[in-house]
């Protein structure tokens, strides 16, 4: 299976496609110095397939491509990123200890 992640940014989401279905999406919002992620949906047909591992990573990669702290209250986001210590440097946490 073939996951395909867009940047909808009119809706301010990603979206994960298969095909041509919408197999998720991971709500943003976005400023000049932060990204907040507070929402993913994985559509139930397409669980346990690795849709939203790859949407959080594209997500995260965008993050660190624009150079914006990541603050993750969505709980799926939160914890994959705690699985991917590769990118606990995005956290708004970890970020705000450095500049105090």
């Amino acid at each position: 299976m073939t996951v395909t992640v867009r940047d909808a940014e009119a809706k301010g989401r990603f979206e994960a496609w298969v095909g041509g279905t919408l197999a998720g999406f991971a709500e943003y919002m976005r400023s000049d110095h932060l990204v907040v992620y507070p929402h993913t949906v994985v559509e139930p047909a397409f669980e346990g397939q690795g849709v939203g591992g790859t949407l959080a990573r594209a997500a995260l990669d965008d993050a660190r491509t624009r150079g914006l702290a990541v603050l993750a209250t969505c709980p799926f986001i939160k914890g994959w990123m705690l699985r991917h210590p590769e990118y606990t440097d995005l956290a708004y946490e970890n970020r705000s200890r450095v500049a105090d």
